[in-house]
């Protein structure tokens, strides 16, 4: 197991914008790639450009603003294995709970408890926030069976639906 370190983001560190946003392209691609075939693949590799880049790194500097725990990164022997995102306090009235906006761990990290380090994490921040209704929730596709197997070990179940329509 590799000696992991969970530890607050810092927005004004270059260090560490480079390396989230490295882990973002990650988390985006393997979506991308994993879950969806060709066309997801291409539009979620599409969507990476450098206006995105700026307008999502300022995003999550604003709610870093609002609660500096809401976003983790692992450092995990080499650099920055993962990170963990859960939406800030004041956004809990979007969906009436803590959200766990993304939470990505490198594959060569997976297995060595990384991703439980970061979860851990993000239980935390949500158990510390004053929500409407007590519950954490975040999506998975269904068919990422590994992710799926982990949020179960957690104790997740379904709750409601999402559906979706282009815009």
């Amino acid at each position: 197991m590799t000696e992991t370190t969970v530890r607050a983001y810092d927005p004004s560190s270059e260090r560490d914008r480079q390396a989230l946003w490295a882990r973002k392209v990650d988390f985006e691609t393997e979506i991308g790639e994993t879950t969806g075939g060709a066309e997801k693949s291409s539009r979620y590799d599409s969507k990476l450009t450098d206006e995105y880049k700026r307008r999502w790194l300022a995003w999550v500097e604003r709610c870093v603003d609002d609660d500096g725990r809401c976003l983790s990164l692992a450092d995990a022997g080499a650099g920055v294995a993962g990170y963990v995102f859960v939406l800030p306090e004041r956004l809990s009235f979007i969906w009436d709970a803590a959200v766990v906006n993304e939470l990505y761990v490198v594959p060569e990290a997976r297995g060595d408890g990384v991703a439980d380090a970061l979860f851990e994490r993000a239980i935390a921040v949500a158990e510390e926030q004053a929500l409407p209704i007590d519950r954490l929730l975040l999506d998975v596709d269904p068919e990422n069976d590994r992710a799926r197997r982990f949020y179960d070990r957690y104790g997740f179940e379904p709750w409601g639906g999402i559906i979706a329509r282009e815009v």
